[in-house]
């Protein structure tokens, strides 16, 4: 969930704005996310917390923000509406872009628009930068590898699945919640991978019988069934009325939809007569100590807030891209079932609830979380080794050394670049959204590839 969804969050000042000198030995990490979707939200939130904890000042920002032109919004919303309309076509790039060496000439583009204002929200006093966003981390690492960003700069992956374009060269470090992902991101040439675990609230935790029959009498449900809570991200993407009823008519559990923010698809599931349907839900973790098994589509933060609760996770009718290739890796993983056909949904809910499988996912699921060492301790440690100011390009100048400056395009140039990438990081289904995708296809995909090796 970004800033835009959650009116409570406060936005952080810019730098310029913050007042005074900090008090003797104070630190100050600075956190990019973006809010697509609410994965790369929710673990910078956590990462936040802890850090803060540990007597860091922290200030988050959204990527989204940092480009210029309203660029954000347009990207975001054109993300939303590609995924729900042109699924085969995002499927298609993604694949196409999976191991490309970098980014493609247009995203390149865009990402060079947003370094001036990313400079821009990193203090004086900042000793690392860290990133849960592949664009983000895209443009850090340029910076960094420029000489324009003298910090560490970290990439926190929250993806279960490494796309090549979440590791960005010049990033310090990559933080992986598994040896799966972190292997994934050494084949794409990542540096200073470590597997560190997850990082999720401390409220999803295993239920006791008495926490979850309370849970279970605060949302109405039934109190001796057992619940398969099918969740669909923020935005509710995916077949999400045809999972319901194949739950329901199974009869193995009773479905339990968490919407997201998307109102229409609660109106269907209730007009197709499923019960327990709920839009945002703001205490996750109680509805899911009420829950007996979670059933996902995109393998994001909600799997791992599952792990964190002791339910088993399984993936079913996944969404294209890191939807798929993330329940692909949870399935190496021994973490998440994998279902691939229908007629295998109600004896896998049936092997998870009430068998073998089922209990050793909950204790995989559990040891992720044991690690010694998590996420923000590695920053923490990282952000400790620093003692320079984050930007140098003053110096460099006084040196006699000519900086780089971002470029500057005109507005017309920046919303073709945003048009032909509307999605940072993951690649862009505009063949499909634009109609005649078989004659488009091939020059599109040609152009958003980039370099290979």
């Amino acid at each position: 969930m970004s800033y835009r969804d959650n009116p409570a969050r406060v936005r952080t000042l810019p730098s310029y704005q913050y007042p005074g000198r900090q008090e003797p030995g104070a630190r100050r990490i600075v956190i990019i996310s973006a809010g697509v979707g609410a994965g790369h939200d929710g673990a910078a939130d956590e990462l936040a917390q802890r850090l803060r904890r540990d007597g860091f000042l922290v200030d988050r920002h959204d990527f989204l923000d940092l480009l210029p032109a309203r660029l954000g919004a347009l990207l975001s919303g054109a993300y939303h509406h590609l995924l729900t309309w042109a699924p085969t076509g995002y499927q298609r790039i993604y694949t196409a872009t999976e191991h490309t060496r970098r980014p493609g000439p247009a995203v390149r583009v865009l990402f060079r628009s947003a370094e001036r204002r990313t400079l821009r929200v990193i203090p004086r006093d900042t000793c690392a930068v860290v990133s849960t966003y592949p664009g983000a981390s895209q443009v850090l690492g340029s910076l960094r590898l420029r000489g324009r960003l003298n910090v560490p700069t970290i990439t926190y992956l929250t993806d279960f699945s490494v796309h090549s374009l979440w590791v960005a060269p010049g990033i310090d470090s990559h933080l992986a919640t598994h040896r799966i992902p972190a292997r994934q991101a050494g084949a794409h040439g990542a540096a200073g991978v470590t597997v560190t675990g997850p990082v999720t609230d401390p409220r999803f935790a295993p239920a006791t019988a008495a926490v979850r029959g309370a849970a279970r009498a605060r949302f109405g449900l039934p109190a001796h069934s057992a619940l398969a809570l099918l969740v669909a991200g923020s935005w509710g993407v995916g077949p999400v009325e045809q999972v319901a009823a194949e739950i329901r008519d199974g009869g193995v559990a009773v479905p339990v939809v968490v919407c997201g923010r998307n109102q229409v698809l609660a109106e269907r599931l209730r007009r197709i007569g499923v019960k327990h349907v709920y839009g945002w839900v703001e205490d996750m973790p109680a509805l899911m100590s009420a829950a007996d098994v979670l059933v996902q589509n995109a393998g994001g933060l909600t799997s791992l807030e599952a792990f964190s609760s002791g339910l088993p996770v399984v993936s079913y009718r996944c969404i294209p891209g890191h939807g798929q290739t993330n329940a692909a890796a949870l399935r190496d993983a021994g973490l998440a079932a994998w279902i691939r056909e229908p007629g295998h949904l109600s004896p896998v809910l049936t092997e998870l609830l009430h068998g073998p499988l089922g209990h050793q996912q909950r204790i995989r699921g559990l040891e992720l979380f044991r690690q010694e060492g998590g996420p923000a301790e590695v920053i923490a440690v990282a952000a400790g080794r620093i003692a320079t100011s984050p930007r140098t390009t003053t110096a460099r100048r006084k040196e006699g050394t000519t900086a780089r400056r971002p470029v500057r395009l005109g507005v017309p140039l920046m919303a073709a670049a945003a048009a032909a990438t509307v999605v940072l990081g993951i690649g862009t289904p505009l063949a499909e959204a634009y109609g005649d995708a078989p004659a488009r296809f091939g020059a599109l995909s040609h152009f958003l590839d980039g370099d290979r090796r």
